[in-house]
Order: C-alpha cells, then sequence, then structure tokens
C-alpha cells in the first residue's frame, strides 16, 4: 500500500489541471419512448451539493491510495441507464437495466459497478448520434436537477466518496439532449458565421450555467472538428466552419465560456472527423491528409482548446493514416499518448467516444476496455457490456496487460476534475432561461444571420409575405410567423412573398422555386442549388434564431454573418466583409 500511496502523490505534479488554464435544432421535446420511466414521487432538494474541501489534485491521490482494483475499475466507467429518476423506474426501464447491468436502477448501477461516471441519453429520430442512445431519461431541467441529485447520492456512497462525473451531450444545434425551457443556443456553425468570440464565450457561459444547475459536470462540447472547405461530411453544422485559425479561436472561447460556469468542457474528436466522409457509428472513417496538413487543418482548434484549460478530450474511432495507420485513434498509443499527452501537453481527463459504436466494437468489451485504457484514455463512455468491461479491467491487472499505474494515473486524472469541476457551486434553477442568458444567445444569434444573395438594406420583401416548409418543420415556420409578426411584417397564410425554410437533412426537392427567400436553418450548402432571389442562412431552428432572422427580414437589423464553408459560387455574404 506504501509504494500505491507514493505512485498516487507522485502523479500530483503531472495531473494538475485547471477548468480555467455524437434534424433541424430540435425545438419541441422529442415524444418519449415507451420505456420512459416516470419521475421521482417527491422532488430533490433544492440545496447545491457540499463543496469538497481542499487541493483537487491531492486529495485525488490519497483515495486513489486506498481504493480496491474494484473500485478503480468502476471509477473509469462512463455508461447510460435507463430510466429518469435514479432509484425509481417503470418495469420496462428495470427490465432493460437488467439486461444491461444485472439491476433495476441507474443507482444500484452506480453502486453494483462503483461507477465514477454516467451520461444522460437522449433519442431523436433526426438526431446525427442516435445510433449510440437507444433511451431517453432527460425531459426538462426539473426532472433532470432530480435525476443527477440521486445519482450523485449513490456515488457519495461508494469507498471513493467522490463526486459523479455526469455528462451530457449538449451540443446545441442538432446535437441536443435538453431543449424545453432552457436557452437553446444555435449550432456550432452559427457562432463560425458570427466571428466574434466574445459573444461565443458569452453565449457558452450562459449555456454552462444552465447545464450545471440541472446537475452535469461535463458537457460533451465543443466540436473542435474543422470541415473541408465544403462542409462535406458527416459532422455539417456541428462543427465551426473550415478555417482551422477561426475554430479555433472559437473553441478556445466556448471552452472558457463552458468551464467559467463550473461545467467541464470535452474537445471532440480528437484527432479530428471534420474531413471525413464516413461515419464512425457505422465503420473506422479515414482522415486521409499527409501529416503536415493535418497538424494544419485538424490540429490547431484541439491545441487551442486545451491551451485553453479544456478539462476533457474525446478521442474518436478515427484512422489518421499519417500517424498510426488502420488504427482507430482511441486504441492507438501513438495519438492518444504520443500525440495528445506529449505534443499538446494535454493532462486532463481522455474519454473515448462510445465504446458501442462499431469500430470500438471489432474487440470483446473487455479487451476492448483495455486496448483504450493502454492507449491512453482515461474514462470508457458507454461500453456495451458494462459487466465485460469491467472484468476486462480486472483481468488485465490481473494478467498484466494493464499495468496498475495506468489505470490508478487515469483514476488520479478523473476524480482530480470531479473534485475540481465540484468546488463551482450549483446554480438554482432559476438560472435556466434567465433574461441575462436569453440576451447573450440572441446577441450571437443576431451576429450569424447571413444574407448570401439579396439586399444589404432595408426590408428583404415587399408588402407581406407567407412563410412555408416541409411538414416536418411546422415548429420553426409557427416560430419565424410570430417573430416576423413582432417585427411588423405582415403575414398571410398564403401568398405574397413567400419565405421557404429548409433545414438539416432537406434536398433539393425541398427547395421551392417561386419562393422569394429561402432560409437555411442548417449547413448551408444547400442554398447553392436554390434559384430564388435572395438566399439567408441562420445555422438554426431555434426560436431566437428565427426571431433575429425576422428583424433582419424587416429591415429592422443587418445580416452581420459570413457563411463559415464555401456554397458553391456564392459569396460568403452578399453583404458583411
Amino acid at each position: 500500500m506504501a509504494i500505491v500511496r507514493n505512485l498516487a502523490r507522485a502523479l500530483v505534479v503531472p495531473l494538475l489541471l485547471g477548468l480555467g488554464a455524437c434534424g433541424d435544432d430540435p425545438e419541441p421535446a422529442a415524444a418519449p419512448p415507451a420505456t420512459a420511466s416516470p419521475r421521482p414521487a417527491s422532488p430533490a432538494p433544492e440545496s447545491a451539493p457540499a463543496t469538497p474541501a481542499g487541493d483537487p489534485a491531492a486529495r485525488a491521490a490519497e483515495i486513489v491510495a486506498r481504493l480496491s482494483d474494484e473500485d478503480l475499475a468502476g471509477q473509469v466507467l462512463m455508461p447510460y441507464a435507463y430510466g429518469s429518476s435514479a432509484t425509481e423506474v417503470d418495469q420496462d426501464n428495470a427490465r432493460a437495466n437488467q439486461g444491461l447491468a444485472g439491476v433495476n436502477t441507474p443507482a444500484e448501477m452506480i453502486a453494483k459497478f462503483r461507477l465514477g461516471g454516467m451520461i444522460l441519453v437522449g433519442f431523436t429520430v433526426d438526431d446525427p448520434t442516435s445510433k449510440t442512445n437507444p433511451t431517453t431519461n432527460v425531459e426538462n431541467p426539473k426532472q433532470v436537477r432530480e435525476l443527477t441529485a440521486g445519482l450523485r447520492d449513490a456515488a457519495l456512497k461508494l469507498p471513493a466518496s467522490a463526486p459523479l462525473m455526469i455528462g451530457m451531450d449538449q451540443e446545441y444545434g442538432t446535437v441536443t439532449r435538453v431543449t424545453d425551457g432552457v436557452t437553446v443556443l444555435p449550432s456550432a456553425m452559427a457562432f463560425g458565421a458570427a466571428r466574434r468570440p466574445d459573444l461565443t464565450e458569452a453565449a457558452w457561459h450562459a449555456a454552462g450555467q444552465e447545464i450545471a444547475a440541472m446537475g452535469v459536470t461535463v458537457d460533451f462540447a465543443p466540436v473542435a472538428d474543422t470541415l473541408n472547405p465544403t462542409g462535406g461530411g458527416v459532422i455539417g453544422s456541428r462543427a465551426f466552419g473550415s478555417d482551422p485559425k477561426a475554430n479555433a479561436d472559437q473553441v478556445a472561447a466556448a471552452v472558457r465560456g463552458l468551464q467559467s460556469a463550473g461545467v467541464a468542457a470535452a474537445l471532440k474528436h480528437f484527432p479530428g472527423h471534420g474531413h471525413t466522409t464516413a461515419d464512425s457509428h457505422d465503420e473506422l472513417p479515414l482522415i486521409g491528409q499527409d501529416r503536415k496538413k493535418w497538424e494544419q487543418q485538424d490540429l490547431p482548434p484541439f491545441r487551442s482548446g486545451v491551451d485553453a484549460g479544456a478539462g476533457v478530450v474525446m478521442s474518436g474511432h478515427l484512422n489518421l493514416q499519417s500517424v498510426d495507420k488502420g488504427v482507430a485513434a482511441t486504441f492507438s498509443h501513438k495519438i492518444m499518448t504520443d500525440e495528445l499527452r506529449g505534443r499538446l501537453k494535454f493532462n486532463g481527463v481522455a474519454v473515448t467516444d462510445a465504446m458501442n459504436m462499431a469500430p470500438a466494437k471489432k474487440w470483446p468489451a473487455g479487451e476492448a476496455a483495455v486496448r483504450a485504457l493502454n492507449a491512453g484514455n482515461d474514462m470508457l463512455l458507454m461500453p456495451p457490456d458494462i459487466t465485460a468491461a469491467r472484468d476486462g479491467i480486472l483481468a488485465g491487472l490481473k494478467n498484466g496487460s494493464l499495468k496498475r499505474e495506468r489505470l490508478t494515473e487515469a483514476v488520479t486524472r478523473i476524480l482530480t476534475l470531479k473534485f475540481r469541476t465540484a468546488q463551482t457551486p450549483q446554480p438554482e434553477l432559476s438560472a435556466i432561461g434567465s433574461p441575462a442568458n436569453q440576451q447573450a444567445v440572441s446577441a450571437l444569434d443576431a451576429a450569424a444571420v447571413t444574407v448570401l444573395r439579396g439586399r444589404c438594406s432595408g426590408p428583404l420583401a415587399d408588402g407581406p409575405v407567407s412563410v412555408s416548409a416541409p411538414a416536418n418543420r411546422e415548429v420553426a415556420r409557427v416560430n419565424l410567423v410570430k417573430a416576423l409578426q413582432e417585427a411588423g411584417v405582415q403575414v398571410q397564410s398564403s401568398g405574397g412573398a413567400v419565405i421557404r425554410l429548409v433545414g438539416y437533412g432537406d434536398q433539393r426537392i425541398d427547395l421551392d422555386d417561386s419562393a422569394a427567400i429561402t432560409v437555411m436553418m442548417d449547413s448551408p450548402g444547400l442554398l447553392a442549388q436554390a434559384s430564388t432571389p435572395t438566399l439567408v442562412a441562420t445555422y438554426s431552428s431555434s426560436r431566437l434564431s428565427l426571431t433575429a432572422l425576422a428583424a433582419v427580414i424587416a429591415g429592422k437589423a443587418g445580416a452581420p454573418g459570413r457563411s463559415p464553408i464555401a456554397v458553391g459560387k456564392l459569396p460568403r455574404s452578399a453583404c458583411a466583409k
């Protein structure tokens, strides 16, 4: 034990880290699946959890020195669970948890496996990450806060007596877990269009306050991927754009904003998913640039995010052939240790992308867990078989394929981050949707609106207008109608100047050539195929984005945004320099 304690203390210095130093934006909450569970019978107390005392790194090292192998193995696991309460679930969710982990409730899962983390999940049809999210356990801020309070209580009863790392993919745009009642940010591409890191930081600080109020400690955002010049590939509007330097500024601002509110930011998907065409949910995508181009195009946003103090970096299931050909980055020591730790000097928590994605299921869950840890990951996200992953780690310790020093290093990083994050008091639920947060995000939305073709002053349409959209965009259509009316525009049910809304996943057939204005509420590439006289991009279908759009259409505001990707032969903006 003395040897272990000395080793853990030796890890303190290199592990010091600071929070400062995977449709359209889902406007309506998705209908819960059949297995959604009831909320707890009584609400959780509104008081914030106790703040841990002492230096986070020193406290982490002291705890690691006395943990058993089983405790250490559990700390590196971050699965999901079924049920919207930690302790009360219906029969369907209990049955699902039995199949996943041999328990009935999320709290029992934490106790059985001595978990260090848990991710909250949400399924919507148009979410590009939906393949790894078989259920929904988030509904609204009050329910999420009650859920996370119960999860924390379960974790504090473990031998580690440490906060639980509670993660969520709240990227906004097409990947948003909680929409009901929160201040909805636009997609990352809107931030790229606005080109205002100061507004980015303020908007993400607002988001961080609301995420923290719900009890979430790690947001798996921002996306630090750099797109190819036309924005093609699977990432799309989830990324800031195609300019590495501009992206670097945006990533750093988002990290500062989130972490100033007490939520750890997670850069993803290292070493970069923006220049790929395949989807890593289904296969192993190729990063085909030579090393020099990778360093110039993909690396800068990750470097700036690390330099800004990001607490977490997520590894991608990606084949960076110029560094480790044929090996997914998640399982590559050359990428996750030599590049991320050695070159970028990252000393926070490295977490895998979902281990239930196809490239990570190349090996049995236990072997995959050991391989990911040996590559340099600290936490394993969403293992497909929790028992097998835990048992594989324990077997690795026993047979020597996983060194205990590597596992204690990982757990020390995890605990350090958890204690450091917990030093920021949890905001009250009243922070969610506050006027100040609405104002911060509205300013960003207004700065993002881009006119790629059309007038640069005065109303974009003469006389009355009508708004049309594909059937699945009815919420956005209604929100724009209301915003236009509030801006003083005469809106009819039909006729007049037609404003056509299109968004994520729409194609040429969804355009209306007879419209006066076409508005793209996602990555703007489709506008290259539109023949309407006026083309506008908002990069978002959120209510605040459409309010900003209405002001531009009414001639009450300019359109200062510039497309952060090339859109055919169109200029990046017809109005902004």
